[in-house]
């Protein structure tokens, strides 16, 4: 859901044997700032990049949603212009994308663009609709770049920049500062939901995350995923369940979302539900580290060790040097241990 959430680790108990790692948000909370999910392959090293431009002005068109998917490759991706209408999508396996730009407010724009070991480079072109005025109320979350003040962009920017840094205070006073600069910044409001839930403030958390809701009318999925997150690991699963997929109705290309989705069925026992969300996420993005650790998971509720040891060491290539790995390492040896005992016992 998107960048990342470094230091909440939760556990799993599962029936019979020690506790098992259940998916933390590390490798996708921080991600909704324009940059698609990266993962080192050699077989899928195929990159598609552009910019996003109102047509009437020639500007940028920041944080509007493009889509890319392909059907034969399976690959369904979903990433934020940034402030300068830039946008890449990286480890795209060879295939032919259709690339789309749907936003509130504006026609559609799509085109298409072959993978075949090159990188692509495209230019988009939004066009204003001529939309009746009962049409546009319906239309609360729309390419809003003209509108945000110079000063809230910057505090903006600044804030990202400071999480990057791991800067945790210091990223919650400049979104803070664009809020203020900007009242309905609900990107805004939904990073200060990230970072104090990383602080272990949930109450402000949960206010801000509401806030961002409210703001953008429910239209914002980023804002309901981080809800869904904290209401996890609050283990109030059901309100996240429902959270997610109030999120999911809005971008449903998002395999964040689905993530999060798998988390919460796996603590309502739900485990094939779950390992079906787990392989959304993967079919929109082969290489989304955070869904092998639902299918693990998922895996060690069954018992079967060795496909939940598949699902580690998958996590593990994918992200050698996340936050957690060590921890994911621990977990890795304690099941080895344990399919070790079970499968000698057969």
């Amino acid at each position: 859901m998107l960048c990342k959430l470094q230091n909440v680790k939760k556990l799993c108990f599962i029936a019979g044997f020690p506790p098992i790692l259940l998916v933390t948000m590390t490798a996708f909370v921080w991600a909704p700032m324009g940059r698609a999910q990266a993962a080192t392959s050699e077989l899928t090293d195929g990159i598609i990049s552009g910019t996003v431009l109102l047509k009437a002005s020639n500007r940028p068109a920041s944080q509007v949603a493009v889509k890319l998917k392909s059907h034969a490759a399976g690959v369904f991706r979903s990433v934020l212009t940034d402030f300068e209408g830039h946008f890449e999508v990286r480890s795209l396996p060879p295939s032919t994308y259709e690339i789309v730009v749907d936003e509130p407010g504006y026609e559609p724009t799509q085109t298409s663009a072959q993978v075949d070991g090159t990188a692509s480079k495209l230019v988009l072109y939004l066009n204003s609709s001529n939309l009746r005025p009962a049409e546009r109320n319906r239309y609360t979350v729309s390419a809003r770049e003209l509108r945000i003040p110079g000063k809230a962009k910057s505090e903006y920017e600044k804030g990202v920049e400071r999480l990057t840094k791991r800067d945790l205070g210091g990223s919650l006073r400049r979104f803070t500062k664009a809020a203020q600069a900007f009242p309905e910044y609900y990107e805004a409001y939904y990073h200060m939901g990230m970072v104090e839930t990383t602080l272990g403030h949930f109450d402000a958390a949960m206010q801000a995350f509401q806030k961002a809701i409210d703001l953008s009318n429910g239209r914002y999925a980023w804002a309901e995923f981080g809800l869904a997150y904290l209401l996890f690991l609050q283990a109030k699963p059901e309100e996240a369940e429902t959270a997610v997929r109030r999120g999911l109705e809005f971008d449903s290309s998002s395999p964040d979302g689905y993530v999060i989705l798998g988390m919460a069925l796996l603590r309502l026992d739900r485990a094939d539900e779950a390992e079906r969300s787990a392989r959304e996420a993967l079919l929109r993005n082969p290489n989304f580290a955070p869904a092998y650790l639902v299918l693990s998971d998922v895996c060690g509720r069954r018992h079967e060790y060795r496909a939940q040891l598949q699902g580690l060491d998958t996590y593990l290539k994918l992200e050698p040097n996340a936050a957690n790995t060590e921890h994911v390492r621990q977990v890795r040896e304690a099941v080895q241990r344990l399919a070790a005992k079970y499968y000698a016992e057969d």
